[in-house]
């Protein structure tokens, strides 16, 4: 597995010489996308350096102590230094999400439960804007449906990392996992008697992708314009600004309002629906690689649950990895790392397993 490690290692110097190189330092586009492959290879030749370095200092010690009872001394904590620099070099090198630098479109839908569900909606979209926040990712709602007490039936959130994220820092590497079925327990403000009522919501996270990643032909579209309504059904504008796009070969329907402009309603559009293609695509891939990466659910359907969030108990349950959290209020208030860290360490532990380098 390490012998990867070296070629990755060779890759990092070769990039290195080629963004020196002045054709390449005169082409922004070019030099772009060398240091984002450069910036991202840099922990793991970290971590083999220190691989070795460990390796060899144990090497030599194990050799010197021999006749040296000092030297013989060290064997033991030179042997820890190396199993902690081999077990994170091996972490590094579990296969990555080739998407995870990529930032993200997330889009949150009002299932059942009525204007609970979208009062819910609301709640996570709230706790995303506020993890995004706490994380420094710029964030922009492209097109919203509110309801009259303030929830939402659908949103879209355009969420942005700044500069080049770190390996397991992106917005998709870290949001991937929130994509599913979320339910609520907990007494609706439309509850008389004091009832505790159950409620869900969906949650999908897209990788946004560059317009020359997904080819969409104009003869593929249909488009249609109308006036933007919000709360109850109202106008709230008095020309058609509105756009639904519809990508006749697959059935795709996106629609944005968000905007006064047709134009940018037009744009903000397509940004969803280049996010969808390219997720349909790459689920399409993964089920015929004998289930790679698994769907995300896309019904909104209790029985499908991801999460749970209890209100009598203030507790938040992941149902596929069991974490179980008693801070119910920070995590819809954006604290969010803890959770989903959980999701990130089950799915690496499938990796390694998978690879032969861990728990089955």
């Amino acid at each position: 597995m390490f012998e990867s490690a070296a070629a990755l290692a060779r890759e990092h110097a070769e990039l290195e010489r080629a963004m020196g190189d002045p054709a390449v330092a005169s082409d922004p586009d070019q030099l772009r996308e060398l240091n984002k492959r450069y910036a991202a290879l840099g922990p793991t030749v970290t971590a083999y350096a220190q691989w070795q370095t460990a390796t060899d200092d144990l090497e030599a010690a194990r050799e010197l102590g021999a006749e040296d009872a000092g030297f013989a001394a060290e064997v033991p904590g030179l042997e820890a230094a190396a199993d902690e620099a081999a077990d994170r070099l091996r972490r590094l090198l579990v296969p990555r999400d080739p998407d995870d630098d990529r930032d993200v479109i997330v889009e949150v839908k009002a299932g059942e439960g009525g204007e609970e569900s979208a009062l819910f909606a609301g709640d996570l979209l709230h706790m995303y804007l506020r993890y995004a926040e706490q994380r420094g990712w710029r964030t922009e709602v492209l097109d919203a449906t509110e309801t009259d007490l303030g929830g939402y039936k659908d949103v879209q959130v355009g969420v942005k990392a700044k500069g080049t994220p770190q390996p397991g820092e992106g917005p998709w590497a870290r949001l991937k996992y929130e994509g599913g079925v979320h339910r609520v327990q907990r007494v609706p403000v439309t509850e008389t008697q004091g009832r505790i009522h159950t409620s869900a919501a969906g949650v999908w996270v897209m990788p946004e992708v560059e317009d020359v990643e997904v080819e969409i032909h104009a003869n593929d579209l249909r488009i249609d314009v109308f006036r933007s309504s919000g709360p109850g059904g109202q106008s709230v504008n008095t020309t058609d600004s509105a756009v639904r796009i519809t990508h006749l070969p697959t059935g795709t329907v996106v629609s944005c309002q968000n905007e006064k402009s047709q134009l940018q309603n037009r744009e903000a559009a397509m940004r969803v629906l280049r996010a969808r293609l390219h997720q349909i695509a790459t689920d399409a891939a993964a089920e015929a690689a004998a289930g790679v990466r698994a769907s995300q659910v896309r019904t909104v359907d209790r029985s499908e649950r991801i999460r749970t969030y209890n209100f009598p108990e203030n507790r938040v349950s992941d149902h596929r990895t069991g974490f179980k959290a008693y801070n119910l209020e920070a995590v819809l208030g954006g604290e969010l790392d803890a959770v989903v860290e959980s999701a990130m360490a089950a799915d690496e532990a499938a990796k390694l397993a998978a690879l032969g380098e861990g728990p089955a």
